[in-house]
């Protein structure tokens, strides 16, 4: 009986290194943890400083020819700030090298990282470059970089060392709304004395390009989680799939799942509302709004963001799923 049951593990292990069943493994929760700290980071910018943020960018990148992730875009009428999350957990000392050496909580494992504050000021050309290429070349020192551990586990040993572009765990819980100057590491005066009709009209401007830029996709889950990543499929009865046939990314720009009696009398029964796409960044008006019934068996195949696993949504489990053109 116990062979049985150890060969049984093994191979329920062997398949879950090719296959996450819904958030389950532990790739999956790390990737959930990730989304939800730069989700959360984005909505207290927004209370901290105004303006809109932009979550999940991947902007391309003329040099490489390959897209540059970025984790956050702060857009403010006097400034554009370029955020990398690092969701760091456990002790952390900065080495020779601007790396960052991070020992964890338990079992006391050391994690090595790249230095976050070289890797972020090198996506501020790309970005610049791209939103010129669009239009809106920015004036010099108007767009920066910062680093952001909003981690409550996180831990520094000999602070002194630790770039200014760096915002610790200690420092992001004490930031307030009247000290935004904080934050702002670029000119402060880049804008001053301009009207601010005219800031308006910029902000306006980045907003609209940073909105329909390439981004990752996202799901949100009902369990008030995010998934950024690559949308692959949906997986089904061949009813359920022929009836989401026009969703792609091509076509649709979102889509929301919920349960309606006016779907079907069966409660199995999902109701998925989804939005055409505009090129035009304007959004799909109410009446534009399709819908489609999908039994609530119904997967979504998605491979998250730096992970090789693809993982399985229930449909019944997700909230709404964005696809980036």
């Amino acid at each position: 009986m116990w062979v049985e049951l150890i060969c049984g593990l093994v191979a329920f292990r062997l398949l879950k290194r090719f296959f996450c069943d819904d958030d389950d493994d532990l790739d999956g929760e790390a990737g959930h943890a990730n989304a939800n700290a730069l989700f959360s980071v984005a909505r207290q910018l927004e209370k901290l400083y105004g303006g809109k943020v932009f979550v999940g960018l991947q902007i391309p990148d003329a040099d490489s020819g390959s897209r540059r992730s970025i984790d956050l875009v702060l857009v403010t009428q006097r400034e554009v700030a370029v955020i990398s999350v690092k969701n760091v957990s456990g002790s952390v000392h900065v080495d020779k090298d601007g790396s960052w050496v991070c020992t964890g909580r338990k079992m006391h494992k050391t994690e090595l990282i790249p230095d976050p504050v070289a890797e972020t000021k090198q996506l501020v050309p790309i970005l610049e470059s791209y939103l010129e290429q669009r239009g809106v070349p920015l004036p010099e020192g108007y767009l920066s970089s910062k680093v952001i551990c909003p981690n409550p586990n996180f831990r520094t040993t000999h602070t002194d060392f630790f770039p200014s572009e760096v915002i610790t765990y200690d420092q992001w819980i004490q930031l307030k709304p009247e000290h935004r100057s904080r934050l702002s590491g670029w000119i402060k005066g880049a804008f001053h004395g301009g009207k601010k009709e005219m800031q308006e009209s910029m902000q306006e401007k980045l907003n609209f390009i940073l909105s329909t830029a390439p981004m990752w996709d996202r799901l949100e889950l009902k369990n008030n989680k995010y998934v950024l990543g690559e949308f692959l499929e949906f997986k089904g009865k061949k009813d359920d799939i022929l009836a989401l046939r026009n969703i792609k990314r091509s076509k649709v720009s979102q889509l929301a799942i919920q349960t309606s009696s006016i779907c079907c009398f069966a409660h199995s029964k999902l109701q998925v509302l989804y939005s055409p796409r505009d090129y035009r960044g304007e959004g799909a008006s109410a009446s534009e709004w399709k819908e489609v019934c999908v039994l609530s068996s119904t997967e979504v195949l998605f491979q998250p963001q730096g992970s090789s696993k693809v993982c399985k949504y229930k449909l019944s489990s997700v909230s709404c799923m964005s696809l980036s053109a």
